[in-house]
């Protein structure tokens, strides 16, 4: 199974569980956290791309994937993706750079042709 696909299985059967708990402050964190990301001011795109930045900055590899993910679906060019990783790290330090490397492999793996 490919890194993405491994990635996006697992977190949907993982956010099917957590879901069916019926937890009403989990569900209502995130539907504010898929709000946040909707259009308004800031365009979905930049939104996701600050949202990537934060997560760079705060090690959250998983994070890091979904926004990737969602970046991608906002067809970023990787000539993009990369200025975002330098804010990333130009604001996170050097604490950053494997959490880069990870980002990066992510990302060509995100850019691989289906089936590859």
């Amino acid at each position: 199974m490919n890194l993405v696909q491994e990635f996006n299985d697992y977190r949907s059967r993982m956010n099917e569980v957590i879901l069916s708990k019926d937890n009403l402050v989990i569900k209502r964190l995130w539907n504010l956290d898929s709000n946040a990301y909707s259009a308004g001011a800031l365009d979905t795109k930049t939104k996701e791309l600050l949202g990537l930045v934060a997560s760079m900055v705060l090690r959250c590899d998983d994070c890091i994937k979904y926004h990737l993910g969602k970046a991608q679906e906002q067809n970023v060019s990787t000539a993009e993706m990369y200025e975002v990783f330098a804010i990333a790290n130009i604001v996170g330090g050097t604490i950053v750079i494997p959490h880069t490397r990870r980002a990066a492999e992510y990302w060509e793996a995100l850019q691989a042709p289906a089936g590859s």
